[in-house]
């Protein structure tokens, strides 16, 4: 099956026999006697039978190799390095065996990379020096494809040894191979850097050896290097090498080297290193805008050039450029609102806006480069697309400026002859409406909507077509609604509107679908307009016409399907108490809808995710017709007679056991439980395995997360008759937390449905205070360890501090005036604690901060004087409240007001 080497048997052999005491004699015998007398060429014919075309094959050979590592993972490694270095071996096994080699060393899920990187670090020394010498010497191999992989591998390797003070020497041993010759020994070796650059992070190498680095990737990248494939290694190795420059940016003349061998690799003869250049300039753009100033008006010619004359791949590039750099002002400027009186660590350079007068016309010249099956195409992306997305980011960055640059481009173009002219005066409107004012924009669009409503159904084009419905699409997302000081949709053009939406409806797929998503945002303009809509007197007439899209034949192209279920719910969601009887009549049509879905379950395998796609949109939509009804009484009491059909209908679609339609169908649940109250304990029996099965779903965590909060729905609709339930789902939700293997996203949630379980018993939830208190201190202490290490962590910490703080205020709150409160003495000092290292560590959001003022007045309500000594001699639990009184938010201010008394009682008493 695999080999075993010659100069490895001796040591080998001796590993076998330290095992033999714990694994079965016949199985070690058969397995050393199997891998002791196959010769090298069979690790190859196993490597190669496993791409073999014959599935039978194929399956033994991947067998054969999951056993091997398995059984003996030192002896499996060096054979799949020995493999890779091997050049008698044919390509196709070496490649293999060195993706084989790589995968064993990293996985995307985290709790599957630190069992790798632990098995690795495990090995003998001389068993990884082994791999790591037949690895660097494959990168001298003449086999391209060998090489590649080789670098990837000693990337990994480098990933995991490098943060441990490991293989110090390889940095200097790869630089050494710059100065190589033959050149495709420098190509590797740049790939290798920059692979490396890619899995280590900058706090790992010092200051010395990223120079080194910048310097050996900076000149492969010069003009001066005459190897093409060296300069497009080196070009991409400078893109994973950029977040460790900070130093070299900071220095002027290193920088200004940088960028001009980076400007100049833009104009390589070589369409990839002119591609990879300009994606180190979008990098650049975003790591170093600060530092960009002196360099505008150079970049801004040659993407200019780029955009205008190159090919596709590099003029994509160019224009994302452009797209980065209104990210970053977009950003500077949300985050700042124009004043930069030193607040800012990053002032706004305004790039965009002095740019305008020529970015403009290049971006409107790109819109008419559109290609002739670009709607039919998922995902399809070219220099029109690419064009419009940046001119909205434009948009966006400088509001009303635009609208005099882009008007007659699209004056001049909406009635041309040519399609492209009109699709691409019609994309460049729909492009711009998110920026500008209001009222810039209301008197444009006044005159446009009659010609565009006319082109959506009269234009022979469908591409015209498609953009027309999209620009209207954005029009009443931006600018329609109850905010808005003149309405552009009056009860003089209401109902022409809603004709020529619902008739483009019945047009080709991608039309079809882009009139859906029009009306999506037309109702939803309609939302807080009071108990009229104007919309109510053609209710049924879009409900009917959204049903009968949901049944064409083609309503799996072009997602219509989707958008059209989607639309619908929108316009439920934001219909007026008037239609309500009109939606009730909605409930049976769904169900008979949900019910044909699951009569028919015997498809053809082709046909099964389509009708499992179908049943997770018919649940969406009965969940938003159940939280409509359930919103009023009224409705809610006729709605009832449903319940037990409806809920007999999301059993059967989890009998399906299809990851969609689960989450679909446990969403939907939830808004039943919340509209059923009480009335939900009797589906409890039936429903409970399915609840259970939702929360050991660590694959799919979003599953998982939704049955959490389910799990909180039904704790506040039917209360302590959730008690028969609370060892399984409190063991449960208890195993997901000490899990590595669930998303910490799912985490937060848990701690605050611990609240809502405390909430729903009581002082029931005495017998599960010594779990799962010792779990909220721990995360507690770690939310403050990990905060402020970047925005995305910050977020994370803020979201844990959340749960955490709702657990404590569900159980406080459950055991209020109950004999049980003692219980609670003990953990009151722990929790003062946390809430002032949250105080003093100034990063909380709003969010936080109206739980924890929260949490503090339940503290002082639920122990009275037992906590209201501890807060009376807390300055900080003192200056928090003050601070909270005086919010300028209402909701935390009233929690705050609240609390004041409510630890006043506490000191009074």
């Amino acid at each position: 099956m695999l080999c075993l080497f010659p100069s490895s048997l001796t040591r080998s052999w001796r590993q076998k026999e330290q095992t033999f005491r714990y694994r079965s004699v016949i199985v070690l015998s058969l397995q050393v006697t199997f891998f002791r007398y196959n010769t090298a060429m069979e690790v190859t014919q196993v490597l190669l039978n496993a791409q073999a075309i014959d599935g039978t094959v194929r399956k033994h050979a991947e067998e054969s190799l999951k056993q091997f590592q398995e059984q003996d993972l030192p002896l499996f490694l060096l054979s799949l390095s020995r493999e890779l270095a091997n050049e008698e071996r044919p390509v196709e096994s070496r490649k293999l065996a060195g993706l084989i080699l790589k995968n064993a060393l990293d996985a995307k899920e985290q709790h599957r990379k630190l069992d790798l990187v632990q098995r690795w670090l495990a090995l003998e020394t001389s068993v990884k020096t082994q791999i790591k010498m037949c690895s660097l010497q494959t990168l001298s191999s003449p086999v391209s494809d060998a090489r590649s992989t080789t670098s990837q591998v000693i990337a990994k390797v480098a990933g995991i040894e490098l943060p441990q003070k490991q293989w110090p020497e390889l940095i200097g041993s790869l630089l050494s191979n710059i100065h190589q010759l033959p050149a495709h020994v420098k190509q590797a070796t740049l790939e290798t850097l920059g692979y490396l650059c890619e899995e280590v992070s900058p706090d790992v190498m010092d200051q010395d050896q990223v120079n080194k680095i910048l310097t050996a990737v900076v000149q492969g990248m010069n003009a001066s290097e005459g190897n093409n494939d060296v300069r497009l290694a080196a070009t991409r190795a400078l893109y994973n090498a950029l977040g460790f420059a900070q130093a070299n940016f900071s220095n002027d003349m290193e920088r200004d080297y940088i960028m001009r061998v980076v400007c100049e690799a833009t104009l390589s003869s070589e369409v990839k290193i002119r591609q990879a250049a300009f994606e180190c300039l979008v990098s650049i753009s975003s790591t170093y805008y600060e530092k960009l100033a002196p360099y505008m008006q150079d970049i801004f010619t040659i993407t200019a050039k780029a955009v205008r004359e190159d090919q596709e791949p590099v003029a994509l590039q160019a224009i994302e450029f452009w797209s980065s750099i209104c990210d970053e002002e977009i950003d500077i400027l949300e985050d700042y609102v124009g004043d930069f009186s030193g607040d800012s660590d990053i002032p706004c350079f305004y790039f965009i806006k002095q740019a305008l007068p020529a970015l403009v016309p290049m971006l409107l010249e790109t819109l008419l480069k559109q290609e002739e099956d670009q709607e039919q195409e998922d995902g399809a992306w070219n220099i029109a697309m690419a064009g419009g997305t940046c001119l909205g980011l434009v948009a966006r960055t400088v509001g009303d400026d635009i609208v005099p640059l882009v008007m007659p481009f699209i004056e001049e173009n909406i009635t041309k002859p040519d399609w492209r002219q009109r699709e691409a005066a019609t994309y460049a409107f729909g492009s711009i409406l998110e920026g500008p004012s209001a009222n810039k924009l209301t008197p444009i669009v006044n005159v446009a909507l009659t010609f565009m409503l006319s082109a959506l159904t009269k234009d022979p084009n469908n591409h015209v077509k498609d953009t027309t419905a999209w620009t209207l699409g954005r029009i009443f997302e931006f600018l329609h609604g109850s905010t808005m000081d003149t309405p552009i949709i009056t009860p003089a053009n209401c109902q022409q509107i809603i004709t020529v939406l619902l008739q483009s409806m019945k047009d080709v797929p991608n039309v079809a679908e882009k009139a859906c998503g029009a009306l999506y945002f037309l109702a939803q303009g309609y939302e807080d307009f009071g108990p009229s809509s104007p919309l109510a007197p053609f209710f049924q007439e879009i409900v009917q016409a959204l049903l009968t899209v949901t049944h064409r034949a083609d309503a799996g192209e072009s997602r219509l399907r989707t958008a059209a279920y989607e639309a619908l719910n929108e316009v439920v969601r934001c219909s007026s108490e008037e239609t309500a009887p009109m939606v009730l009549q909605l409930v049976p049509v769904i169900m008979i809808e949900l019910h044909k879905t699951l009569e028919g379950q015997k498809v053809a395998s082709d046909e099964i995710e389509r009708q499992s796609e179908l049943q997770g949109l018919l649940c969406g939509c009965l969940q938003v017709i159940i939280q409509k009804l359930g919103s009023s009484e009224p409705t809610k009491y006729v709605f009832m007679q449903y319940a037990d059909q409806i809920m007999g209908l999301f059993l059967r679609v989890f009998a399906c056991r299809s990851a969609t339609v689960h989450e679909e169908a446990m969403l939907a649940i939830g808004a039943l439980a919340y509209t059923t109250g009480p009335d939900f304990a009797k589906y409890m029996p039936e429903f409970y395995k399915y609840l259970e099965m939702g929360l050991q779903n660590f694959e799919e965590y979003q599953i998982c997360a939704v049955t959490v909060g389910v799990v909180g729905d039904i704790c506040r609709a039917i209360e302590d008759k959730v008690l028969p339930y609370c060892d399984g789902i409190m063991t449960q939700l208890l195993k997901d937390l000490s899990s590595n293997q669930l998303h910490r996203s799912v985490k937060p949630p848990i701690f605050s449905c611990f609240g809502d379980i405390a909430l729903a018993i009581g002082d029931n939830f005495e017998k599960y205070l010594m779990y799962a208190m010792p779990m909220i201190q721990s995360a507690a202490e770690m939310s403050v360890h990990t905060a402020g290490a970047d925005d995305e962590m910050t977020e994370y910490t803020n979201s844990l501090r959340n749960g955490i703080l709702e657990a404590y205020s569900g159980i406080f709150q459950g055991f209020k005036n109950s004999p049980k409160t003692q219980l609670l003495i003990s953990y009151a000092p722990h929790i003062l604690q946390f809430l002032d290292s949250i105080y003093m560590g100034k990063d909380m959001d709003e969010v936080v901060m109206k739980t924890a003022i929260g949490v503090l007045g339940d503290l002082a309500d639920t122990l009275g004087s037992n906590a209201g000594s501890l807060i009376q001699q807390s300055q900080s639990c003192r200056d928090f409240l003050n601070e909270c009184l005086s919010s300028e938010d209402n909701l935390i201010k009233e929690s705050a007001e609240w609390a004041k008394s409510a630890i006043s009682r506490a000191i009074s008493v």
